[in-house]
Protein backbone atom coordinates (compact mmCIF):
# COMPACT_ATOMS: atom_id res chain seq x y z
CA UNK A 1 0.00 0.00 0.00
CA UNK A 2 2.14 2.68 -0.68
CA UNK A 3 -0.61 5.70 -1.92
CA UNK A 4 -2.32 6.47 1.48
CA UNK A 5 -5.35 6.92 -0.66
CA UNK A 6 -5.72 3.58 -1.77
CA UNK A 7 -5.97 0.59 0.16
CA UNK A 8 -5.86 -3.17 -0.83
CA UNK A 9 -7.95 -5.45 0.94
CA UNK A 10 -6.69 -9.12 1.11
CA UNK A 11 -9.67 -11.88 1.96
CA UNK A 12 -9.69 -15.73 1.57
CA UNK A 13 -13.10 -17.54 1.19
CA UNK A 14 -12.94 -21.47 3.41
CA UNK A 15 -15.83 -23.96 4.00
CA UNK A 16 -18.00 -26.74 2.79
CA UNK A 17 -19.01 -27.83 -0.59
CA UNK A 18 -22.48 -25.54 -1.36
CA UNK A 19 -21.73 -23.42 1.01
CA UNK A 20 -22.04 -20.60 -1.47
CA UNK A 21 -17.98 -19.64 -1.00
CA UNK A 22 -17.37 -18.51 -5.07
CA UNK A 23 -20.55 -17.18 -5.22
CA UNK A 24 -19.75 -14.85 -1.71
CA UNK A 25 -16.47 -14.60 -3.52
CA UNK A 26 -18.16 -12.88 -6.34
CA UNK A 27 -20.50 -10.66 -4.66
CA UNK A 28 -17.58 -9.29 -2.65
CA UNK A 29 -15.81 -8.44 -5.95
CA UNK A 30 -18.37 -7.02 -7.75
CA UNK A 31 -18.17 -9.48 -10.27
CA UNK A 32 -18.25 -12.92 -12.09
CA UNK A 33 -14.82 -13.54 -11.53
CA UNK A 34 -15.19 -17.11 -10.12
CA UNK A 35 -17.26 -20.25 -11.17
CA UNK A 36 -20.36 -21.37 -9.21
CA UNK A 37 -23.09 -23.26 -9.61
CA UNK A 38 -25.63 -26.01 -8.30
CA UNK A 39 -23.52 -29.39 -8.40
CA UNK A 40 -24.10 -32.77 -6.15
CA UNK A 41 -19.72 -32.46 -5.71
CA UNK A 42 -17.69 -29.67 -5.12
CA UNK A 43 -16.93 -27.50 -8.23
CA UNK A 44 -14.56 -25.74 -7.10
CA UNK A 45 -10.92 -27.41 -7.36
CA UNK A 46 -8.34 -24.86 -7.71
CA UNK A 47 -7.08 -21.57 -5.57
CA UNK A 48 -8.20 -18.81 -7.40
CA UNK A 49 -7.40 -15.30 -7.10
CA UNK A 50 -10.09 -12.58 -7.92
CA UNK A 51 -9.67 -8.79 -7.76
CA UNK A 52 -12.08 -5.72 -7.74
CA UNK A 53 -12.30 -2.54 -9.70
CA UNK A 54 -11.33 0.12 -7.73
CA UNK A 55 -14.13 1.67 -4.89
CA UNK A 56 -13.58 5.30 -5.07
CA UNK A 57 -14.52 7.13 -1.81
CA UNK A 58 -15.15 4.26 0.46
CA UNK A 59 -14.55 5.33 3.45
CA UNK A 60 -12.42 8.10 5.39
CA UNK A 61 -9.16 7.28 7.21
CA UNK A 62 -7.19 9.84 8.69
CA UNK A 63 -9.53 12.88 7.44
CA UNK A 64 -8.86 11.72 3.87
CA UNK A 65 -11.24 9.48 1.36
CA UNK A 66 -10.04 6.23 0.74
CA UNK A 67 -9.93 4.30 -2.44
CA UNK A 68 -10.36 0.55 -1.79
CA UNK A 69 -9.77 -3.15 -3.82
CA UNK A 70 -10.69 -6.04 -2.84
CA UNK A 71 -8.46 -9.19 -3.57
CA UNK A 72 -10.49 -13.12 -2.99
CA UNK A 73 -8.87 -15.75 -2.95
CA UNK A 74 -10.93 -18.51 -3.46
CA UNK A 75 -10.75 -22.10 -2.15
CA UNK A 76 -11.79 -26.01 -2.98
CA UNK A 77 -14.59 -27.11 -0.12
CA UNK A 78 -13.49 -28.93 2.63
CA UNK A 79 -13.86 -31.86 2.90
CA UNK A 80 -13.66 -32.04 -0.74
CA UNK A 81 -15.44 -34.97 -2.50
CA UNK A 82 -12.88 -35.34 -5.41
CA UNK A 83 -9.77 -34.28 -3.98
CA UNK A 84 -8.27 -35.66 -0.62
CA UNK A 85 -7.42 -33.63 2.43
CA UNK A 86 -3.63 -33.72 1.84
CA UNK A 87 -4.02 -32.26 -1.56
CA UNK A 88 -6.90 -29.53 -0.54
CA UNK A 89 -4.19 -28.33 2.46
CA UNK A 90 -1.30 -28.12 0.53
CA UNK A 91 -3.24 -25.95 -2.84
CA UNK A 92 -4.59 -23.63 -0.31
CA UNK A 93 -1.02 -22.90 1.88
CA UNK A 94 0.62 -22.93 -1.71
CA UNK A 95 -1.70 -20.23 -2.36
CA UNK A 96 -2.06 -18.26 1.02
CA UNK A 97 1.92 -17.71 0.42
CA UNK A 98 2.07 -17.08 -2.89
CA UNK A 99 -0.93 -14.48 -3.42
CA UNK A 100 -0.27 -13.43 0.62
CA UNK A 101 3.26 -13.89 1.49
CA UNK A 102 4.33 -10.07 1.09
CA UNK A 103 0.89 -7.87 1.66
CA UNK A 104 -0.52 -10.38 4.18
CA UNK A 105 -4.59 -11.69 4.92
CA UNK A 106 -6.98 -9.49 6.57
CA UNK A 107 -9.37 -11.68 7.28
CA UNK A 108 -10.25 -15.75 6.81
CA UNK A 109 -14.16 -15.84 5.44
CA UNK A 110 -15.90 -18.81 6.55
CA UNK A 111 -18.66 -19.23 4.67
CA UNK A 112 -21.86 -21.00 6.30
CA UNK A 113 -24.77 -21.96 4.68
CA UNK A 114 -27.54 -19.98 7.05
CA UNK A 115 -30.33 -22.78 6.22
CA UNK A 116 -28.03 -25.31 7.01
CA UNK A 117 -27.88 -26.45 10.97
CA UNK A 118 -23.90 -25.93 12.15
CA UNK A 119 -22.72 -28.93 14.19
CA UNK A 120 -20.29 -30.33 15.91
CA UNK A 121 -18.41 -32.44 13.15
CA UNK A 122 -16.35 -35.58 13.60
CA UNK A 123 -15.03 -35.14 10.58
CA UNK A 124 -12.32 -32.79 8.76
CA UNK A 125 -14.08 -29.96 8.75
CA UNK A 126 -13.14 -25.78 7.51
CA UNK A 127 -12.58 -24.65 10.71
CA UNK A 128 -10.14 -26.84 11.52
CA UNK A 129 -8.20 -25.97 8.20
CA UNK A 130 -8.36 -22.34 9.19
CA UNK A 131 -6.85 -22.82 12.48
CA UNK A 132 -4.03 -25.47 10.94
CA UNK A 133 -3.35 -22.82 7.99
CA UNK A 134 -3.68 -19.64 10.07
CA UNK A 135 -1.91 -21.23 12.92
CA UNK A 136 -2.87 -19.87 17.15
CA UNK A 137 -3.94 -16.49 15.88
CA UNK A 138 -6.74 -17.74 13.90
CA UNK A 139 -9.28 -16.14 15.82
CA UNK A 140 -8.26 -12.99 15.22
CA UNK A 141 -8.46 -13.52 11.24
CA UNK A 142 -11.56 -15.06 10.75
CA UNK A 143 -14.81 -14.07 10.16
CA UNK A 144 -18.30 -16.04 9.52
CA UNK A 145 -20.37 -15.68 6.58
CA UNK A 146 -23.69 -16.64 6.20
CA UNK A 147 -24.63 -16.93 2.95
CA UNK A 148 -28.51 -18.12 1.83
CA UNK A 149 -29.74 -15.94 4.51
CA UNK A 150 -32.51 -14.65 2.31
CA UNK A 151 -34.07 -18.14 3.47
CA UNK A 152 -34.42 -17.71 7.49
CA UNK A 153 -35.95 -13.87 6.19
CA UNK A 154 -38.37 -16.40 3.94
CA UNK A 155 -38.97 -18.54 7.23
CA UNK A 156 -39.97 -14.86 9.16
CA UNK A 157 -37.10 -15.29 10.96
CA UNK A 158 -35.06 -12.18 12.22
CA UNK A 159 -31.01 -12.17 12.04
CA UNK A 160 -31.18 -12.12 15.94
CA UNK A 161 -33.99 -14.74 16.23
CA UNK A 162 -31.45 -17.08 13.93
CA UNK A 163 -28.94 -16.36 16.10
CA UNK A 164 -30.27 -17.18 19.52
CA UNK A 165 -31.88 -20.56 17.95
CA UNK A 166 -28.57 -21.58 16.79
CA UNK A 167 -26.83 -24.44 18.12
CA UNK A 168 -24.38 -24.12 21.12
CA UNK A 169 -21.48 -24.78 18.58
CA UNK A 170 -22.16 -22.18 16.03
CA UNK A 171 -22.38 -19.95 19.22
CA UNK A 172 -19.16 -21.19 20.61
CA UNK A 173 -17.04 -20.46 17.17
CA UNK A 174 -18.99 -16.77 17.18
CA UNK A 175 -17.66 -16.17 20.30
CA UNK A 176 -14.53 -17.45 19.74
CA UNK A 177 -14.06 -15.12 16.58
CA UNK A 178 -15.20 -11.98 18.95
CA UNK A 179 -19.08 -11.86 16.97
CA UNK A 180 -17.68 -11.59 13.77
CA UNK A 181 -19.91 -12.21 11.47
CA UNK A 182 -22.44 -11.38 8.39
CA UNK A 183 -25.20 -11.87 6.80
CA UNK A 184 -25.52 -12.71 2.61
CA UNK A 185 -28.97 -11.94 0.98
CA UNK A 186 -29.99 -12.59 -2.76
CA UNK A 187 -32.21 -10.22 -3.41
CA UNK A 188 -31.66 -9.51 -7.25
CA UNK A 189 -31.55 -5.50 -8.20
CA UNK A 190 -30.29 -4.87 -4.32
CA UNK A 191 -26.68 -6.97 -5.33
CA UNK A 192 -25.27 -3.73 -5.09
CA UNK A 193 -26.06 -2.58 -1.93
CA UNK A 194 -26.01 -6.10 -0.38
CA UNK A 195 -22.34 -5.86 -1.47
CA UNK A 196 -21.60 -2.41 -0.13
CA UNK A 197 -23.14 -3.29 2.99
CA UNK A 198 -20.79 -6.34 3.83
CA UNK A 199 -18.05 -4.86 2.57
CA UNK A 200 -18.47 -1.99 4.85
CA UNK A 201 -18.83 -4.67 8.23
CA UNK A 202 -16.18 -6.37 6.40
CA UNK A 203 -13.77 -3.32 6.74
CA UNK A 204 -15.46 -3.01 10.68
CA UNK A 205 -13.82 -6.06 11.53
CA UNK A 206 -10.34 -5.25 10.08
CA UNK A 207 -10.25 -1.84 11.52
CA UNK A 208 -11.02 -3.81 15.02
CA UNK A 209 -7.42 -5.12 14.13
CA UNK A 210 -5.70 -1.69 12.93
CA UNK A 211 -5.49 -3.16 9.67
CA UNK A 212 -3.16 -5.89 10.75
CA UNK A 213 -2.86 -8.65 8.66
CA UNK A 214 -1.20 -12.17 9.06
CA UNK A 215 1.79 -12.83 6.83
CA UNK A 216 3.03 -16.34 5.41
CA UNK A 217 6.24 -15.73 4.46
Amino acid sequence: MTDTNKMTINLAVFGRTQSGKSSAGNTLLGSADFYSSFSPGSVTEDCHLGRSCHLHSFMRRGGQEVTLQIRVLDTPGYPHSKLNMRHVKQEVKKALAHHFGQEGLHLALLVQRADVPFFRQEAPNPVQLIQELLGDSWKNYTAVLFTHAEKIEEAGISEDEYLHEASDTLLTLLNSVRQRYAFLYKKGNLCNEQRIQVLERIMEFIKENHYQVLSFT
